[in-house]
This record gives structure tokens, sequence and C-alpha cells, in this order.
């Protein structure tokens, strides 16, 4: 069985902080889901799926993500259960280990095995989503005696971010769903690889498994303008260690050597400099309509099945030719 192609937008967003005008929007529009990330200084990303799931009627509604380390599993479990009964069927929760600039320095905690904590948290997850009363003592969580009443009408599907080898067989083992980020086309045979390797070892099959990937888009008839915007905006990507070690893990280690260096003066104009119109190009979506279709549909034909569209600038009246060029009926 082939999964249908779903083409979301992501609602983080400074123009529009709620989130929920655009869910709105993209709904009315007829995209087919709308993805909330959490951990960045905005809106708290289970609160707006609420919100969302309470508004709408027919569009998918899913966490991209939620850091481990800042909800329990009891939190979780509970949040996921509320925003399915608000919109039964539509909500996906997906899960990740966060970073460790985000989670020790803005949130004091201690970034400890972080495979092993996503690992143990989906497992607790799933058990209090299908109401048992829940024992578990593991490396990185315990948790007694919690029990979840009402549990859900359906099994939530359970989504797990990944960029490098441990984490994506994680999620082929364990997840029903995988959502990567930044990923250039010529390495995405290599991440399925990881991901199917996950889950024979499991004896499962990805026949129904979900592929998710978030791009960052820019259409634009200048090329150049297109990257440089892309460009402006994962400079923050970069300046966090797992992101630079991906980067590099990608084919580009030069460049993210060169960022380390420059990042570590603090020349600002220096790390910009380091990430090469070539690295740019191969982790965003940029140019005009035809080249970004003819770019998305190789990422489907490579086994992507649901995309994430960050458009850049944020703003829908900015953006509007991006979202025009990615609406799905360009696709089917």
């Amino acid at each position: 069985m082939t999964r249908p192609i779903d083409i979301g937008l992501s609602l983080l967003s400074n123009a529009e902080p709620a989130g929920i005008a655009r869910a709105h929007w993209a709904e009315a529009q007829g995209y087919d889901s709308v993805w909330l990330t959490d951990g960045e200084g905005k809106m708290h990303a289970l609160t707006l799926a609420g919100a969302v799931a309470a508004s709408t009627q027919r569009i998918r509604i899913c966490t991209g993500i939620v850091p481990v380390y800042t909800h329990t599993p009891a939190v979780l479990a509970a949040a996921a259960m509320a925003v399915e009964h608000l919109a039964p069927g539509r909500f996906t929760l997906g899960l990740g280990s966060s970073s460790r600039t985000m989670m020790e320095r803005w949130h004091g905690l201690h970034f400890i095995k972080p495979r092993t904590r996503v690992q143990e948290t989906v497992q607790v997850v799933r058990r209090m989503l299908a109401g048992e009363r829940v024992e578990f003592q593991g490396e990185t969580l315990a948790t007694s005696g919690f029990r979840l009443l009402p549990t859900p009408p359906r099994p939530i599907p359970i989504y797990i971010a990944a960029l490098r080898p441990r984490m994506l067989e994680l999620a082929g083992e364990v997840a029903d769903g995988v959502i990567l980020n930044l990923v250039p086309l010529n390495r995405m045979s290599e991440v399925l690889g990881h991901i199917a390797a996950g889950a024979q070892r499991a004896g499962r099959s990805l026949a129904e498994f979900d592929v998710v990937c978030r791009y960052n888009a820019v259409v634009s008839d200048d090329l150049a303008a297109g990257l440089e915007e892309v460009r402006r905006y994962i400079v923050r990507y970069m300046a966090t260690p797992v992101y630079n070690k991906y980067i590099a893990w990608c084919g580009f280690a030069e460049e993210a050597q060169a960022f380390t260096e420059a990042f570590a003066k603090g020349d600002r104009a220096a790390t910009s400099a380091a990430l090469s119109d070539a690295l740019v190009d191969a982790v965003g979506l940029v140019g005009d309509e035809a080249r970004v279709q003819d770019l998305l549909r190789g990422y489907f034909a490579a086994g992507v099945n649901s995309v994430i569209i960050n458009a850049i600038p944020a703003g829908l009246a900015e953006s509007e030719r991006t979202f025009s060029a990615f609406h799905p009926r360009n696709f089917r």
C-alpha cells in the first residue's frame, strides 16, 4: 500500500503568532495538514493544537515537534487525548529530542541520552494512550500508577523527528512516521535505508510508514535572492552542534567546519558566507514555480510521503506565490 501525498504548512510564524488564522486559511485553501512547532519561543504547540482542533473540520493537525524533555509522558498522553477528542482521526503527535542548546540553556534541563529518552517516551506514551495503568522504570524515565481516562477513540499516530542514523533507525523501529529536516535529495536514499533498517529489526513493514520532510521554501524568479532568504533563515540551525554535525554528515563538511570557526570568532558575515549556494540549494526549495515543483516531485519519487512547507517570509501576502506553487492540486 502506498500512502497518499500530504502537503502541509508550518504554523511557525512571526507574522501570525497564534497560528489559528493560518490554520483556518490552510483548511479553506485545501491543504492537507498544518504542523505546529514547540520549543522556539513561539506559542505552545499542544495548546495551539487544541485551539486549531476545536475550530477546524477537516485538516490534519500535527506537532512537528514537541520536545520530550519538556513534557512528561503523562502530560503528552493527556494533551494528545484532548486534541484527538476535539478532532477525531485528525491528530498526529510528533516528538523529538530537540537540542542541547534549547534544553539546557533555555530550560535548565539535563540533555542526557536523547535517543533513549525519545524511545522510552514513545513506549510509555503509547501504553498510556491505550488506557494501561503504567508502571515503568527506564534509564531516563520513571512513572508509576498513571492511567489515562477516557482513552482516545483510536490509536494516535506518533512520529519521531530524526536527523542521523541512530535516530532514523529508531523511528523506523518504533514510530508511525519520521519527520526529516534539511535533507538534500541525494541523501534521501541513505536516510530511507536507515529507517528501513530499523523497521526490519523490529519485524515491521514500511508500507504505511509516513516519511515527512520539512522544507524552507522561496518561490522567486531571482534564484540568488531566494537562496539568500533561505541562507539567513538556516544560519540559526547551523549554530547548534547537532545540525552542524548533520550538515557535515550530509556531505558539506567544509561548510560545517568553516561555519564553526566563524561562529567561534563571532564573525556573523563569515558564518553566513560559510553556507555555500550549493548547500542552501540542496536543503531548500528555491526558484520559480517550475523549478521548485520539479524539486519536490523528485523528493516524492525518492520516497517522501508528506511535506511541510515553511514559506520564507512567513506572511501570507509576502509568500502568496510560494504557497500557490505548493498547493496540493499541483501534485495530484
